[in-house]
C-alpha cells in the first residue's frame, strides 16, 4: 500500500514540473513570447496601414500658420481635413478649404487655408472694397472690416476652377486668389470640416 502511495506522489510530481518546464502539450519551450511578440508586431503594422491609408485618402489633421482666415480662425489652431467630401462633391461658395499653395517665390507655402468665395462660372469682381459675386454684393458675417487691398477687376470662373479668399480683410493680409488668380479643382486637398483644437473652440465650419 506504502509503495502505491509512493509511486502516485512521484507521478504527481513528474506531471506538475512538465506543466511548469514545458507549458502546454506540444509546445517548444521557451516559444510563448515569440509567439506574443509576432502577433502585436502584426497588430500593430495592420494599425499603422489603416492610419495611414485613411490619413492620405479620407482625413488628416492641419494646424493655421498665418493670420490670413482671422478672426474665422486663428495661428495654431487644429483642424480636422475631410479629403474624401471632394470626391463625392465640388466645394460650395463659403466652404472653408485646404489647397496646394499655387504661388511661386519664396514665400511660397505647402498648403492653405482658404474661403471658396466663387464656384465655376461664377463672376467676381471687389468694387469700392466690397465683394461682389454675379453682380451682387456678398454679405460676409465672417470678417470684420470691409477688403482694404485694391479693388480687384471683374473675373468670369473657368469650369473646374474656383477663387478663394483670406477672411482676414486687412490690407496685405491673405495671399489669395486676388493674388494668384483662380484655383484649379485638382490643387485642393479637402474640406476644412472641425476645429478640434483648442477644445474650448471646438465646433463644425
Amino acid at each position: 500500500m506504502n509503495q502505491e502511495l509512493k509511486e502516485d506522489f512521484m507521478r504527481s510530481r513528474r506531471q506538475r514540473y512538465r506543466s511548469v518546464t514545458h507549458g502546454k502539450p506540444g509546445s517548444a519551450p521557451g516559444r510563448g513570447w515569440v509567439r506574443d511578440l509576432r502577433d502585436l508586431l502584426f497588430t500593430a503594422a495592420v494599425i499603422f496601414a489603416l492610419m495611414s491609408l485613411l490619413n492620405i485618402f479620407v482625413f488628416n489633421v492641419s494646424t493655421v500658420i498665418g493670420q490670413s482666415m482671422q478672426p474665422t480662425l486663428l495661428e495654431g489652431e487644429k483642424l480636422i481635413i475631410n479629403k474624401i467630401s471632394l470626391v463625392f462633391a465640388s466645394p460650395g461658395r463659403g466652404d472653408v478649404i485646404v489647397l496646394h499653395d499655387p504661388s511661386t517665390g519664396p514665400d511660397r507655402k505647402e498648403y492653405l487655408v482658404k474661403r471658396v468665395i466663387g464656384i465655376p462660372g461664377d463672376k467676381v469682381e471687389v468694387r469700392n472694397h466690397k465683394l461682389y459675386v454675379n453682380g451682387k454684393l456678398k454679405a460676409e458675417p465672417y470678417v470684420d472690416t470691409e477688403i482694404q487691398d485694391p479693388d480687384f477687376a471683374q473675373l468670369t470662373l473657368d469650369k473646374g476652377t474656383y477663387f478663394v479668399m483670406g477672411d482676414n480683410r486687412h490690407a496685405g493680409a491673405s495671399k489669395d486668389s486676388r493674388y494668384f488668380g483662380a484655383v484649379s479643382q485638382d490643387l485642393l486637398v479637402g474640406k476644412a470640416a472641425f476645429i478640434w483644437w483648442p477644445f474650448g473652440k471646438a465646433s463644425a465650419l
